[in-house]
């Protein structure tokens, strides 16, 4: 779409800004790229005699998502995903700015790889794309990588991926060095020499005759992890966290006043190892779904501030990579463009405030990034998500954007649809229906 120049006043929304607070009926004023004025003094009879207006219909108006945990496959594996396939699933969800795992071929583990991503972002012109880096070289978890040439270069945080640095004596050193500049590590929290199997341990995996992977695996690494942060005093975040222990340690470890972050995805507060159903691989994920009682505790968690923010975790599969028997098949499943809609579920089954659920997606992952993004204050970027809470729509996942279609949402209903999003002051996505009818 061509870029909307000088001023657009948004007027009649329902402005929901978790960074302050806001929570108003009002309007919002954009002058180029960057947010001039927002509030309930802003209407159509305010609006400034040169701003296009847009009526808004009483929709919600918040910050442009933040998904901080996003593969996009590319470089190297450009069949499943692109920056260009991914980023127009993202903006129909509502997500604006993307951060991506180091996993790609070549790894991002140098400057080059860095830059290369932020290129290929720039000339798609669509959401915003920042990168992990990797914090062991190759993601081997064997050498450290050069974190502080990497920061230098653009890399947000470090971490290996969607595979845990095994080593304790290479966390510690990673951790240390961290510390003294203070960079995010990143960790999968999951044990390697207990990962190994097909779903989560339990009754369900006995009776499918699949290898169960034991949650223990998860915790365990935890506690190793947060041991190393007592004693280095380094930034440490926990990603996708799906079992009652995890938040259980975790909201210890914040009690102790270390600087201890994570976050979960919409699966495992939403969906249980029940969803593997007669072998759906669509629901074959890492970590796996846990159990019902694992599922409430991971929603506790999100309500009481434990888990600071929601991703994505995006890990687009194509369909020959799930289409196997479920031992075979890959891990993972997209969730970009339904990242919203599953985040407003808190709002159902957790009780969270429609601000305390999108904060799980705007300002908190911005600020634990450092990433100048999720909030409508002035002087900001104009990057912005108009939806309807109360829209419900069925998932297909042949009619979701990403190239890859393994959704474990398939063919469920989520409520909540993007009806505009805008990056920069620039309207990159339109749903008719919801902004004309």
């Amino acid at each position: 779409m061509k870029p909307i120049s000088g001023k657009v006043a948004y007027v009649n929304a329902r402005l929901l800004d978790p960074a302050t607070g806001l929570d108003a009926i009002g309007g919002l004023l954009t002058e180029g790229e960057t947010i001039a004025a927002v509030g309930p003094a802003i209407t159509a009879a305010s609006a400034p005699a040169d701003a296009q207006v847009i009526d808004c219909r009483g929709l919600c108006l918040a910050p442009g998502l933040v998904d901080m945990r996003v593969q996009l496959r590319e470089p190297g594996e450009e069949h499943k995903e692109t920056i260009a396939s991914a980023s127009r699933a993202a903006v129909a969800g509502g997500v604006t700015t993307m951060v991506c795992l180091p996993n790609t071929d070549p790894v991002i583990d140098n400057d080059a790889v860095v830059e290369f991503v932020a290129r290929r972002a720039r000339k798609v012109g669509l959401t915003k794309v920042y990168p992990y880096a990797a914090a062991t070289k190759g993601l081997k978890g064997e050498e450290v990588a050069e974190i502080g040439l990497l920061a230098d270069s653009g890399a947000v945080a470090f971490t290996d991926g969607t595979h845990a640095v095994g080593s304790a004596m290479v966390m510690n050193r990673l951790l240390s060095y961290a510390a003294s500049f203070g960079h995010l590590i990143v960790q999968h929290p999951e044990e390697p020499t207990l990962a190994g199997g097909d779903m989560n341990a339990g009754a369900i995996a006995g009776r499918l005759g699949l290898s169960g992977i034991s949650p223990a695996a998860e915790w365990i690494m935890l506690e190793r992890d947060l041991r190393l942060v007592e004693t280095t005093g380094a930034r440490y975040h926990a990603a996708h966290v799906s079992t009652a222990e995890s938040v259980a340690i975790i909201r210890r470890a914040k009690g102790k006043g270390l600087a201890v972050t994570c976050d979960t995805a919409p699966p495992y507060f939403i969906l249980t190892e029940e969803a593997v159903g007669e072998f759906r691989t669509f629901a074959k994920l890492s970590p796996p779904l846990r159990k019902e009682s694992d599922r409430a505790a991971i929603a506790a968690g999100l309500a009481d501030g434990t888990i600071d923010c929601v991703a994505s975790d995006h890990s687009p599969q194509d369909a020959d990579s799930k289409r196997k028997t479920f031992h075979d098949a890959a891990f993972g499943g997209i969730g970009v463009e339904t990242l919203l809609a599953a985040t407003l579920e808190l709002t159902r089954s957790a009780g969270l405030s429609m601000l305390d659920a999108l904060a799980k997606v705007t300002v908190n992952p911005a600020r634990l990034l450092r990433l100048p993004c999720g909030t409508l204050a002035a002087d900001t970027a104009a990057d912005l998500v108009i939806f309807d809470p109360a829209r419900a729509w069925p998932v297909d996942a042949d009619t979701l954007r990403s190239k890859s279609k393994n959704s474990p949402f398939d063919e469920t209903t989520l409520t909540g649809k993007v009806a505009r999003t805008v990056i920069d002051g620039r309207s990159v996505f339109i749903d008719d229906e919801l902004t004309h009818g």
